[in-house]
């Protein structure tokens, strides 16, 4: 059987910086101070009007694509993971695909909210070592979430960004690298606390829905604090137990980057240092299923994942949706 091993990564963020400041004048209110003791976050990238989702995923893939000198012709298989989409119809993918010049791979969009990324990851593996026909995959996890915020809504405006990440897997015959092992959980009793609800054939657009602000991204109801340090712990023990390892033996975890907090109560209840947790929500904010390639080609870039590391990815997104997979790079 061949493995699924990461090739290469590549990221992007749009280049509209708005800092903590721009929230403050917004909101006429101190927001940032709050911003940056609880969650980190001084900054963060949107889009401008002229761009969208498609434009993320493709500087985010020609980045992968140059970082492992692999050209679109050599892929075989394009997944995006995103909740932002380019249409509601057709995929974001086939506009990938297409503005690629990918003409020998297969396109198709996963939408599991912000834990997307890691079950196209999750996927793709588990393509490369059925099927000896997949040799590159790319995998992109894509957020414009700047498009669907309510600009008086300080709960939203103030957290939520944009930008891409991708990771290229590669099939190989190297048996001490790749991709491992993987679970998903799902909680749908969450399903109508956050969201965006309009859009969709349950509330097509009207003119009714745009006065209430029903296609913008809305928080119903406040999920229970502890719903993801628990969850993640779960898993990551779980992911831990079918590898025959301690969590202590995890060289590296990314998150979902939805809060700063939640990731160190995790990392505690494991009994793992705080700092075998790449974050960047400083620099980004929370970009949603972009995140963890984000963080993950960030810390790639400095250095910081050398040949052999144990990596676990642990994503969670609305829905409610859970991923991980353990990888060794």
């Amino acid at each position: 059987m061949k493995r699924a091993v990461i090739h290469s990564t590549g990221s992007y963020a749009p280049e509209r910086k708005l800092s903590n400041q721009y929230f403050n004048d917004l909101l006429k209110e101190d927001v940032g101070t709050w911003l940056v003791e609880n969650l980190t976050i001084r900054e963060r990238h949107w889009c401008d009007e002229s761009e969208s989702t498609a434009d993320l995923c493709l500087q985010a893939a020609n980045q992968a694509m140059r970082h492992g000198n692999i050209s679109a012709s050599d892929l075989d298989l394009i997944i995006v993971a995103t909740d932002t989409p380019e249409y509601i119809s057709p995929s974001t993918a086939s506009v990938v695909q297409h503005r690629l010049g990918a003409d020998s791979a297969g396109a198709f969009d996963i939408n599991a909210a912000c834990a997307g990324f890691v079950i196209g990851l999750d996927m793709a593996g588990k393509y490369i070592m059925a099927d000896d026909r997949y040799r590159h995959i790319l995998v992109i996890g894509a957020y414009a979430m700047s498009k669907y915020l309510d600009m008086t809504d300080k709960k939203t405006v103030t957290l939520f960004a944009d930008g891409a990440g991708a990771v290229i897997l590669k099939s190989s015959e190297d048996k001490q690298r790749g991709f491992l092992a993987s679970e998903l959980v799902s909680s749908g009793q969450y399903h109508d606390w956050m969201g965006i609800y309009a859009g969709g054939t349950s509330m097509p657009v009207s003119e009714a829905v745009l006065d209430r602000k029903d296609h913008l991204l809305k928080f119903v109801r406040k999920f229970p604090k502890e719903i993801n340090p628990e969850t993640w712990t779960r898993m990551i023990l779980s992911l831990a137990e079918r590898l025959k390892i301690a969590p202590q033996d995890v060289d590296h975890f990314f998150f979902t980057q939805i809060n700063i907090n939640s990731i160190n109560q995790t990392l505690d209840n494991i009994g793992v240092a705080h700092s075998k947790a790449h974050n960047i929500m400083d620099r980004f904010a929370y970009t949603g299923s972009a995140c963890i390639p984000m963080a993950f080609d960030d810390a790639v870039q400095q250095g910081q994942i050398g040949s052999g590391k144990l990596i676990f990815f642990i994503g969670s997104g609305g829905g409610l949706a859970f991923a991980s997979a353990a990888f060794r790079y």
